[in-house]
């Protein structure tokens, strides 16, 4: 199964907040994939396991894997565009 790593600064309230939407919207598109919240100081042992990481803040790091814009999931403001590239990514 894919899996779609999101990371904010505490991996708590933000995070969260943008995995439960990324999720609910790859189960209306009946796309399955398991969403995980991860603070930013973990998140090097979740990347090589993981097909897409959607990042809330920049980060000094380039990873190997398609990097989304969480921001966009947060506020809605682009999220139409990163919504059809996760979709691309994971289908």
């Amino acid at each position: 199964m894919k899996r779609v790593i999101v990371a904010c600064g505490s991996g708590v309230a933000t995070s969260q907040t943008v995995a439960s939407k990324v999720q609910k919207i790859l189960n209306q598109n009946r796309i399955k994939a398991n969403v995980e919240a991860v603070d930013i100081k973990s998140l090097d042992q979740y990347i090589p396991q993981s097909d897409v990481y959607i990042a809330i803040t920049k980060g000094s790091k380039d990873y190997n894997i398609p990097t989304l814009n969480g921001i966009a999931f947060l506020t809605g403001m682009g999220m139409e565009e990163e919504t059809n590239q996760l979709i691309s990514l994971l289908t």
